[in-house]
Order: structure tokens, then sequence, then C-alpha cells
């Protein structure tokens, strides 16, 4: 019986032939943390008496940034010190988002196993990384050791195929899958994406579909190594040879096969609070918005600053809608500057954040006051997400984001595009 591609990766790093359901120790290839979580991971290694780190590792100061108070300045400074200590790398306040400055920074190879103390670590996957999050402790065992346990995974194979309808975006598409097969249906699976779709699919669509894959519960999800694979690779700095694409076996054993027919598919919106809670945009129309987010380690890429600042050009957000654009790095603000994306953001009325976390996780830049209603592109709704319960958030594309805050209210981009 051949091998999923969880099972190709995995068997490789513990030097034996594993299958789903296995348990097994494997060496990592890359480790990281970010200011939410590296203050843990610190502690731990100290509690160990660590003295020389086993794996690659990095940390990044995105979810807080720049710190918005004493306590978090504090953390930051932690982990200045810790860097400098074991002579680590840090991505320092504007950076941006890990899961887009580690796979700039070209240490996302296909192949490799990368662990990281965020959730959305599975976002490399589109790559060809078997990459999941883990606890900070869980992180620091593998910095300590240079490795960690795993349980191999059974696979879900989703094959993606039909005409692309007009005004449907990868963020569309990961949505529908999600409501199909549920926040929990897929938990501790690894996902394969494939098909017409995913073949005709850019890096930035790959990613955001692989990104969102643990909200399903999926321990990690796949893009096929391709053509677009390398194209990505090589313009942030990798050599071909250093590409080892990995692949499914013909004959691989699937948990589950499940085909999406995307040529009738409308914009979709996740709904308050819970991420397979989805509806078409069009049928939420008139629901009125008071904060409108562009950005985040799922839609702050550069692709996703296009697409909305197509629909924005020429036009303002309403009155009493905040739009906030967080690009996802550097790279990503300074090429949008350099197409005068940014200026078209701020004469809509936009305002502009450090490349970075942003208002995504609730500590600062953006928090929504009591019973207000935002829409943005990121990967989470439930309560509390943007720093207040009492909040509801919707889930979208950056198409239906930018056409909802011209109009105030949720709206189907279809006619801007």
């Amino acid at each position: 019986m051949g091998k999923t591609i969880a099972e190709k990766i995995l068997s490789s790093h513990a030097g034996k032939e594993l299958k789903a359901g296995d348990f097994a120790v494997c060496k990592v290839d890359f480790t990281f943390g970010q200011d939410g979580t590296s203050a843990i991971i610190i502690d731990r290694i100290k509690e160990l008496g660590v003295k020389q780190l086993k794996t690659d590792f990095c940390m990044v100061i995105d979810h807080s940034a720049p710190s918005p108070s004493e306590g978090v300045s504090r953390v930051h400074k932690k982990m200045h010190n810790f860097a400098k200590e074991f002579s680590q790398r840090i991505f320092d306040i504007g950076c941006g988002v890990c899961h887009q400055v580690i796979p700039e920074s070209g240490k996302a190879l296909p192949g490799n196993l990368i662990l990281g103390a965020d959730s959305h670590t599975c976002t490399y996957g589109a790559l060809g990384v078997f990459s999941t999050g883990v606890g900070s402790t869980d992180l620091a065992i593998a910095l300590a050791t240079g490795k960690n346990w795993f349980k191999v995974p059974e696979t879900f194979k989703i094959i993606v195929k039909g005409k692309t309808p007009k005004g449907i975006f990868a963020k569309d598409i990961i949505l529908d899958i999600i409501g199909k097969v549920g926040a929990d249906g897929a938990t501790y699976k690894a996902i394969e994406f494939c098909g017409p779709v995913i073949d005709k699919m850019d890096m930035d669509g790959r990613l955001t579909m692989c990104n969102m894959a643990v909200e399903m519960g999926a321990k990690c999800g796949f893009m096929p190594q391709d053509k677009t694979t390398f194209a990505w690779l090589k313009s942030h700095g990798v050599k071909r040879a250093a590409i080892k694409p990995v692949s499914a076996d013909k004959d691989a054993a699937y948990e589950k096969i499940l085909e999406i027919d995307i040529a009738k598919l409308k914009s979709q919106v996740s709904l308050p609070h819970s991420v397979d809670k989805v509806k078409p945009a069009a049928e939420l129309k008139g629901l009125k918005i008071n904060e409108a987010f562009l950005g985040t380690c799922t839609n702050g890429r550069l692709q996703d600053l296009k697409i909305a600042a197509k629909i924005l050009k020429g036009r303002k957000a309403a009155p009493g809608v905040k739009l906030i654009i967080a690009p996802s790095s550097r790279s990503i603000l300074l090429e949008a500057i350099k197409l005068k994306l940014i200026n078209i953001f701020v004469e809509a009325g936009g305002i502009i954040l450090a490349p970075g976390c942003g208002p995504c996780v609730g500590t600062h830049n953006g928090i929504p006051a009591d019973g207000e209603v935002v829409i943005s592109t990121a990967n989470r709704n439930f309560k509390g997400r943007m720093g207040n319960p009492s909040a509801f958030i919707y889930l979208a594309s950056p198409a239906t984001v930018a056409a909802s805050a011209i109009k105030g209210y949720i709206t189907d981009p279809k006619s801007f595009l």
C-alpha cells in the first residue's frame, strides 16, 4: 500500500516506515514562537537547564506589535534577551506575521517538519511542509531534544473542481469546505487539497486555504508542489536544488475523499460565533457593519491587497465604518506602497497598521465595542476573538470585506468586479 504525504514526511523524520495511526518520535527541522507564546517557551528552556538549542529556531514579534502595554513590552524584552543569549534570529516589530515572514525567509521547504507555537502553523503545508501548531511546552521539548512525538494522522483528500465563478476566491472556497466538513469534522486529520482549481491557484490562495485547515480540526494541510511552488520559493531566494517535492503515492489510502465543485459557488461569509456557520454574502445583504478588517495570516498578502484595492479605488468607506488594513509582512507593505495600493486605502478612509496580526488576536488596534459588527478576512470568529466577547465577527474574502466597507453592510462583491 502506498503512502500519503503525511505518512511519507513523518516516516522520513522517524527513520522508519510509518502508516496512519502509528506513534513515533521524529526529528524536527524548524521551530518558532511568537510574542503570545514565547515567554512560556523561554521559561521552560530555563527550567530544563538547556544550554544549546537542538533545532533551528526563531521568534516573531507580531501579535502585539508595537507593544500596547507595559506587560507586553516586558515580554518583548525577554524575547530579545533570549535571542541574544542563544544567538537566535528574532523578527522584530514591523517585520510581519510569523506565517508570512517564515515562508518568506526560506525556512519552509517541501518535505520539512516544522513545529510552531501557534495554531495556524499549518499554513506552510501550501509549500509541502508537515507543519503544525503545538503548545509552548511541547515546543520547548523540541528545542531541548531536537525531536518530538507524533501520531501519524489519517488523511482526507479534497478534490476541488469546476470553473471558478466571477468574484470567488480561495477564502470563499475554504469557507465552503469548512461549512461542509464542520469545525471538528477533520480533527487530527491531514488534508491533501488537489484538483484542477488548486492546480491553477496562486501561492497566496494556497496559503490562505492551508492556513484554515485547522479550522476544521485538521493537524495539517498540504498543497501539490509544482511550478507555482517552485517559482514562489525561487522568488524568496530558495535554489531549485534545495526543493524536494513530496507527493502521495497513487495507491495511498485515504480515510475520506471529498469532491467539491465550485462552479455555482457564491461569495461566502462565516457567521458568529463559529467558522463552519457559513452562508452566501447575498443572503446577509443589509446587515450593517461597524468595522471592516483586511489583513491577518489568512488574507494580508499582496494578492489580497490588490483585490481589495481594485474595489476600493475611487470609492470611500461608508460613514461610521472603520476600515483597517494590516499587511502581513514588511515586504508586502513595501510592494503595496510601490503599486500605490496604500494610497487607495488611505484615500478610501482606511487606516494602515504596522505589518503584523493587528486586531485579529484582540490585543490592540481595532477592538470592537459592545454589539459592534465586524467583517474580517481573519480565520476565527469565536466570542472574544477580537478582544470583545460582546461583538460579532463575520469572516469573508478581501473582496467581500472591501465591498462591505463601501456599502456599510455585508455585500456580495460581484457587482464591483
